[in-house]
C-alpha cells in the first residue's frame, strides 16, 4: 500500500515540474456537480451522497446502491440560456458484493458564440459580412467503482476515471484523462466523514491549435497568435466533509454537512497561501417522511474588493431547493446564485432519478 502512495506522489510532483502549463481553472465544468440535491446544498454532500450522482461529490457513496440499479438526468441553464449544462448516469452492483459500477456523462455548452477574426481584413477594412459564430463545448466520461476495503463495512471508498473532450469551434480541441478518488468512513455514534481528492495525479489535457483559423493578419500583423502550450494540467482539489443525520420524530429528521473545500493554488479563498486555498462550506437537508425534502446551503465564501469604494469584503454563493419522492422516482430542484462577485445572476437546476429498487418493494 505503501509504495502505491509513494508512486501516487511521486506522478503528481513529476507533474509540478511544468509550472508554465498548471491551470487554475481548467475543466471547471466537472466542478459544478450533479443533482439539484447537491447543488441545493451548497455542495454540502461529501459524506452523505449516497446515490447514482456520487461520481461527481464523491465516488464512495456508490457502495449504497446495493440492490438494483439507479439511472438519473439532470439539465440546467446558465446566464439566460447563454450555457446549458447536461448530465446522465447510469449505477448498479456487481454480482456477489463486488461493489458498485457506474458510468456517467457531462456535457457544458455554449451556442452562438460571435467569430470575429476576419472582421477585419490585411488591409485594415472592416467587412461585416465576415462576422461568423461558432459553438464551443466541453464533455467528459466517467467510469466509477466503488466497494468496502476488506469487507469492512464502516469504510466506503470508490475511485472515478474520467476522459475530456473539449472543442472551441473549428478553432481547438483538446482531449484529457484523470482519476479522482474519494472514501467515507461511518463511526459508531453515526457520524459521516468524507473525503474526495479530485485530480489525484492531476488531469492533463493535450490540445491541438487550427492555427489558420484562429490568426488574423492585419496590416502586416498577427493577431490571436496560436498558444505555446499545447498542454495544460489540472491540480489536485481535496473536499473534506462531516455530516449526521438527526431524528426529531418518526416523520422528521435533519441532515446537515460542513466541511472545506482545498485548492493547491492562490485564490480569493478566505484563507489563502501560495501553496493552498481553504474555502469553508455549509448546508443541510430537511426530511418528511423520506417523501419531502426542504434544503439549502452556503459555499464559495471569497474575500473580495469592492470596485467603488476598495474596500475588502466577503461574498458567497447562496442556494436552495425542494425535492419530492415516490417510491423510486425522485424529482429535485435547486437554484443557487452565479457566485460572479456581487451579481443577481441565478440559475435553475431540475434533475430526476429512478431507483429501480424503491418499485420492487
Amino acid at each position: 500500500m505503501m509504495k502505491r502512495i509513494l508512486f501516487f506522489l511521486l506522478i503528481i510532483f513529476s507533474q509540478i515540474i511544468y509550472a508554465q502549463i498548471i491551470r487554475k481553472y481548467s475543466n471547471e465544468f466537472l466542478n459544478i456537480g450533479a443533482g439539484a440535491r447537491g447543488l441545493a446544498m451548497g455542495g454540502a454532500v461529501v459524506s452523505n451522497q449516497d446515490d447514482v450522482y456520487s461520481p461527481m461529490w464523491n465516488p464512495a457513496g456508490l457502495i449504497k446502491i446495493d440492490r438494483d440499479w439507479q439511472m438519473a438526468a439532470m439539465h440546467a441553464e446558465y446566464f439566460e440560456s447563454i450555457a446549458k449544462y447536461d448530465y446522465i448516469a447510469y449505477a448498479k452492483p456487481l454480482d456477489y458484493g463486488n461493489g458498485v459500477f457506474a458510468i456517467s456523462l457531462v456535457r457544458l455548452g455554449v451556442d452562438n458564440i460571435l467569430n470575429t477574426t476576419q472582421l477585419i481584413d490585411p488591409e485594415g477594412n472592416i467587412d461585416y459580412d465576415k462576422i461568423s459564430s461558432f459553438s464551443t463545448s466541453d464533455y467528459a466520461a466517467l467510469f466509477s467503482y466503488a466497494f468496502h476495503p476488506n469487507g469492512n463495512q464502516k469504510l466506503d471508498v470508490g475511485a472515478t476515471a474520467k476522459v475530456v473532450y473539449r472543442n472551441v469551434g473549428k478553432f481547438a480541441s483538446g482531449y484529457g484523462f484523470g482519476f479522482d478518488i474519494g472514501a467515507v468512513y461511518h463511526t459508531d455514534t453515526d457520524w459521516n466523514y468524507g473525503f474526495m481528492l479530485r485530480d489525484a495525479t492531476t488531469t492533463v489535457n493535450f490540445w491541438t491549435i487550427n492555427q489558420k483559423e484562429l490568426s488574423a493578419v492585419v496590416n502586416g500583423e498577427e493577431f490571436n497568435p496560436a498558444p505555446t502550450d499545447k498542454m495544460e494540467i489540472t491540480m489536485p482539489k481535496l473536499n473534506l466533509g462531516v455530516s449526521k443525520t438527526f431524528e426529531f420524530n418518526r416523520d422528521l429528521k435533519l441532515l446537515p454537512e460542513a466541511g472545506v473545500n482545498i485548492d493547491f493554488a492562490k485564490t480569493a479563498a478566505l484563507v489563502s497561501t501560495d501553496f493552498a486555498s481553504i474555502t469553508p462550506y455549509v448546508g443541510g437537508e430537511l426530511i418528511f417522511q423520506d417523501m419531502i425534502f426542504v434544503r439549502l446551503g452556503l459555499n464559495r465564501f471569497q474575500s473580495l474588493t469592492d470596485i467603488e469604494d476598495l474596500k475588502r469584503k466577503v461574498s458567497f454563493q447562496p442556494s436552495a431547493g425542494i425535492g419530492i419522492k415516490y417510491k423510486g422516482l425522485t424529482l429535485d430542484y435547486a437554484i443557487t446564485n452565479s457566485g460572479i462577485g456581487g451579481s443577481n445572476f441565478y440559475s435553475n437546476f431540475f434533475s430526476l432519478k429512478l431507483d429501480m429498487q424503491g418499485f420492487r418493494n
